[in-house]
């Protein structure tokens, strides 16, 4: 099984290097790594939960397109929250961008590592 390594690596705020891949492709599998709704600029957008959740799942299809992928091949999603009340609030915003099948998914609540209210990973399949 050949391993690729998708995208060039990113600059946070202040210009700083993200040390990861934006996607990797491991056979038929593409995992794509933790988005948080960071702007082109590098900074966390404002305005909420609502942007910051469309914000995020944009970056996840930036990252998938990079293997050839779209939301309509995830199969799985993993979701962090800053704030459990936002929850209600996201699956709307969520919702509207799966569409049809939807992936398996898991939810928590957790302090995440930079200034936002969430992260969003997933796996796509694609043979």
């Amino acid at each position: 099984m050949s391993v690729e390594f998708l995208g060039s690596m990113r600059a946070g705020a202040g210009g700083q290097p993200l040390p990861f891949s934006p996607a990797v492709r491991a056979g038929p599998f593409v995992f794509v790594s933790g988005q948080v709704p960071m702007g082109e600029n590098g900074e966390i957008v404002p305005g909420g939960i609502e942007a910051q959740t469309r914000q995020a799942l944009s970056n996840v299809q930036r990252a998938l397109t990079l293997a050839g992928c779209t939301l309509d091949d995830v199969v799985k999603a993993t979701v962090w929250l800053d704030d459990a009340r936002d929850f209600w609030t996201f699956n709307r915003v969520y919702a509207e961008f799966f569409t049809g099948n939807k992936p398996a998914r898991s939810t928590t609540q957790a302090k995440l590592m930079v200034d936002a209210k969430v992260e969003i990973e997933v796996i796509a399949y694609k043979a």
